[in-house]
């Protein structure tokens, strides 16, 4: 793959003021083209701290961060978008070795917690054992050789983001798909990529526990979303390339 790769950083907010003061200067910024924070309707300082440090921001248009994912996309011209959370759970010196590895030819890249000697400090019992489940049915239903299929720290090829069909595409994408992908970005990715084959690599990456701010994840509302994209997918798409 070409020496010439651009970045894009994707931060999704939503009062996430504390995580933003410690993680933020921790980034090194050289190595991306564009950081995209797309914000869901902060009260709480994230605004004007990044008005203040010199943060592209952008108003989702919805709520969740699927739709700040997709809006983030559609508002990048990178090659490659990375998303990555600011709230701690993301570990900021991991990604030059991120970048690094876009180089290499692969389509999705995803920092997993469950890899080698990585460990979750934020995980508990359910969300821990929940990601195991959906993990093996990635693994097993659409052949995937994945340990985190849930982790939202990971970055996509923008071409792998068309093949996948992450983001509306005009006619070519319709209502149940746009239904389909409101409730995560990341499992999405896991089912498809192993789907179609495409190139994906995983480095391992602990993830501290959340700094300040709460967690924005439904438990029950997550889980019953992410059966429904495993059925979805498996009904509608396993027999046809997307």
């Amino acid at each position: 793959m070409a020496d010439t790769l651009t970045f894009c950083l994707l931060i999704p907010t939503l009062n996430e003021i504390d995580g933003m003061r410690v993680v933020m200067p921790q980034v090194d910024r050289s190595l991306f083209k564009e950081i995209i924070v797309v914000d869901g309707g902060s009260t709480d300082g994230t605004v004007q701290y990044c008005h203040e440090n010199n943060l592209t921001i952008v108003q989702q248009p919805n709520k969740g961060v699927p739709d700040a994912e997709e809006y983030g996309v559609l508002n990048s011209t990178a090659d490659v978008i990375i998303t990555f959370t600011p709230d701690g759970n993301s570990l900021s010196e991991l990604l030059p070795s991120l970048c690094r590895l876009f180089h290499e030819g692969y389509d999705m890249i995803i920092v997993s917690r469950y890899l080698a000697t990585a460990k979750s400090d934020d995980d508990d019992v359910i969300t821990a054992l929940g990601n195991r489940i959906f993990t093996m049915a990635v693994n097993i239903l659409f052949g995937g050789k994945l340990t985190d299929s849930l982790v939202g720290f990971r970055g996509y090829t923008r071409n792998a983001v068309k093949q996948m069909r992450l983001v509306s595409m005009g006619n070519e994408f319709c209502l149940r798909e746009k239904f389909y992908l409101m409730n995560s970005w990341e499992l999405g990715s896991s089912i498809r990529a192993s789907r179609l084959n495409l190139k994906v690599h995983e480095i391992p990456g602990d993830e501290p526990a959340r700094i300040g701010g709460v967690r924005k994840m439904s438990i029950l509302r997550n889980g019953l979303g992410s059966v429904a994209q495993i059925v979805y997918d498996y009904l509608f798409f396993r027999h046809s390339r997307l």
